[in-house]
């Protein structure tokens, strides 16, 4: 509460009308967007993490009003992606500067189509949704990024579930599809390195093997830019993809870091979602 204090002091002092607005819980960011939104606001600011930005986000999509990213998160992979690694408070005083860009947005339709969420980072199929459910939200306040590799520790036993991704007229059965508007994954490892928040289509990185150790190597390769050239891992660019079930065990699906659904399910491209605010050097 004291470090927004000290955000709402700095916006403040630097000439802005700030009405703070606290989430009561998982799912209420986005209601409160909207109803900003209808309310006519100038601009959204969001001192949180992937998950709070994703809810916001989420309530502001097809308007005009700008969103702004003040990172007090986990992992920060949107602030990551925009340059944006210091303390929020650093930030708050640079609004001002920041430009708007239009981006696009990814939806999900999952669960058969029961399920339609926008996201804007990343959305994962497979292998990392399990981990992501699995962590502990004690630890994940105490420790951070590092509950995240806690979890995915307790996952190398298992063999992985397969299914099948269909994309660019191209079909392949992978334990793990990555459909990412950003380059960075958790904040820290670059997998889709051409993707960008100003393109108009997903880095879809697929991975293939049952066994949790390959991903061993897949993060080393990943570490060392090298990722391309690995067996049983692929990238490429597409406006949209399906993923299918190929056994009777559930494949679930996570977006911007929070679980979302399971499969069967699709991503798609939804151009001119949402203005971002972006730090004047932001590239894309």
């Amino acid at each position: 509460m004291q470090r927004v204090e000290r955000i709402l002091e700095i916006l403040r002092a630097d000439g802005h009308h700030v009405t703070p607005l606290a989430t009561q819980g998982e799912g209420t960011a986005s209601s409160i967007a909207r109803e900003c939104v209808q309310r006519r606001a100038d601009l959204i600011l969001v001192a949180g993490g992937d998950g709070t930005i994703n809810e916001t986000a989420n309530g502001m999509v097809h308007s005009d009003v700008p969103l702004g990213i003040l990172p007090v998160g986990t992992g920060n992979v949107l602030a990551t992606e925009l340059g944006l690694r210091g303390a929020a408070e650093v930030y708050a005083g640079q609004v001002a500067e920041w430009l708007p860009r239009r981006i696009s947005a990814g939806l999900l339709l999952a669960d058969g189509g029961a399920v339609r969420r926008h996201f804007f980072m990343m959305a994962g199929v497979g292998f990392d949704a399990p981990i992501i459910q699995k962590v502990d939200p004690g630890l994940k306040q105490n420790v951070g990024v590092l509950s995240y590799w806690i979890a995915g520790l307790g996952e190398l036993s298992r063999e992985l579930d397969e299914f099948e991704t269909l994309a660019g007229g191209l079909s392949r059965t992978c334990t793990f599809a990555l459909a990412s508007r950003v380059r960075n994954y958790g904040g820290s490892v670059e997998i889709a390195r051409h993707s960008g928040l100003l393109r108009d289509d997903f880095g879809l990185v697929l991975f293939e093997g049952r066994k949790t150790f390959r991903y061993l190597e897949y993060l080393a390769s990943a570490l060392a830019g090298r990722l391309q050239e690995t067996e049983g891992a692929s990238i490429l660019h597409a406006e949209r993809a399906e993923f299918r079930p190929l056994g009777l065990e559930e494949v679930y699906v996570q977006v911007d870091g929070e679980l979302a659904g399971r499969l069967p399910a699709s991503v798609e491209i939804v151009p001119d979602a949402l203005t971002l605010l972006t730090p004047p050097e932001f590239a894309g």
